[in-house]
């Protein structure tokens, strides 16, 4: 038998970890101890949509990517998703996804649709000046 530093005897072979422990693979083991995605260090928002590309949908090469990276690639053959939805979807930590898309990207694997900054959205006044035009007519 073997003994850790809490005194309780653990029989050889037996598990010590149960459902509740969480994975087994940390984080930082997923990208390599990367935080940041990518060497562009492109920054992925929460709602920016991630798309398959269409060039690499038949592309069934994906030896080269880890478990992780396939599972992304799979939720977005479904359909597009937000980088939020994705991470739930694969139950991975939002910043593990942003640097696993990050190599996807860089594959040429996925397309990032970012969404328009406020700053360039139009006025409200001049779409509620668009409406009461179109209402006239």
């Amino acid at each position: 038998m073997t003994e850790y530093t809490t005194g309780v005897p653990i029989e050889p072979g037996s598990q010590w970890y149960d459902s509740e422990a969480g994975p087994l693979v940390r984080p930082y083991a997923m990208t390599g101890g990367r935080t940041r995605p990518g060497p562009t260090g492109v920054k992925f928002d929460l709602i920016a949509l991630v798309t398959l590309d269409p060039g690499a949908a038949g592309t069934d090469d994906d030896t080269a990517l880890g478990p992780e990276h396939r599972a992304l690639v799979d939720l977005c053959r479904l359909e597009t998703q937000s980088v939020a939805e994705l991470a739930a979807g694969a139950d991975l930590p939002v910043g593990v996804v942003r640097v696993l898309l990050g190599d996807l990207l860089e594959l040429g694997r996925v397309t990032v649709s970012r969404p328009v900054p406020p700053a360039q959205l139009p006025d409200e006044r001049i779409l509620r000046e668009v409406i009461e035009g179109l209402r006239a007519l």
